[in-house]
């Protein structure tokens, strides 16, 4: 069973900086995808950044420049840095898995606020 536990969020002021750590437990078949996505309520989850199997990134728009996405393909781990933190990033922040299937962590909250 493929489990998936972020870690790092929490409450930050504008202009400071979180790091989000994401680890998979279980054994995914062949090759996937990490991303990570935010969501505020009532809101849809849209994609913050996402990671190929080889490196490439993609970020959204509002996080470019701002946030990098890496992982560790021999831990099973993916970080997503946050930097320049600003109160429109407050959202609950999911990693997901993108592969023959699609897991999701439980969502971690990030506050953005003075």
């Amino acid at each position: 069973q493929v489990q998936i536990v972020e870690s790092g969020g929490g409450l930050v002021q504008p202009g400071g900086s979180l790091t989000l750590s994401c680890a998979v437990s279980g054994k995914i078949t062949g090759d996937y995808n990490w991303a990570w996505y935010s969501q505020v309520s009532g809101k849809q989850r849209d994609v913050v950044a996402h990671i190929t199997m080889n490196g490439d990134t993609v970020y959204g728009d509002s996080v470019k420049g701002r946030f990098t996405i890496s992982r560790d393909n021999a831990a099973n781990t993916v970080s997503l840095q946050m930097n320049s933190l600003v109160p429109e990033d407050t959202a609950v922040y999911y990693c997901a898995i993108l592969g023959p299937g699609i897991y999701w962590g439980q969502g971690i909250r990030v506050t953005v606020s003075s």
